[in-house]
């Protein structure tokens, strides 16, 4: 997994209406990027609301956000439509991004192990440096947790 000191890796990704949205171009202001296993599940829904309840917060503190999970263009519009979201949602569904983050991983639920993605939260400084990495992210608190740092 990406941690504290390194650089955001370089990548492109379409987002919910079709545009593609590539790293370099995120470089120059504070960057949250939120990885969520998938779009339209309730604890998904409740992290992806609170950061959007809070955007303000968020920007006057610098951030530019951005939500990434493995779910199609479809599923990713549907979801940004739904609760209109003020932020890009990436479409990553060969798990390039995800992949290169290090998100994809063993899970365990009810017993059962499978991959997917683990919910993480990555904060990189306006050159692109990772400053904070949050693995415990807490769906109703995660705005919180961001500006807490």
């Amino acid at each position: 997994m990406l941690k504290v000191g390194d650089k955001l890796p370089e990548f492109e990704g379409t987002n919910q209406d079709g545009e593609m949205v590539t790293s370099s171009k995120l470089i120059g202001k504070k960057l949250v990027i939120f990885f969520y296993p998938q779009a339209n599940t309730p604890t998904c829904t409740v992290e992806a609301c609170n950061l959007s309840d809070n955007y303000s917060q968020l920007e006057k503190a610098g951030f530019q956000l951005l939500g990434i999970s493995g779910d199609s263009v479809k599923k990713q519009k549907n979801f940004h439509n739904k609760f209109a979201f003020p932020y890009d949602l990436i479409a990553d569904e060969n798990r390039d991004i995800i992949e290169k983050f290090g998100v994809w991983q063993e899970k365990k639920t009810f017993g059962k192990t499978y991959m997917g993605i683990v919910r993480t939260t990555f904060i990189f400084d306006e050159k692109g440096v990772c400053e904070r990495v949050i693995e415990k992210v807490t769906s109703k608190t995660a705005a919180e947790q961001i500006l807490e740092g």
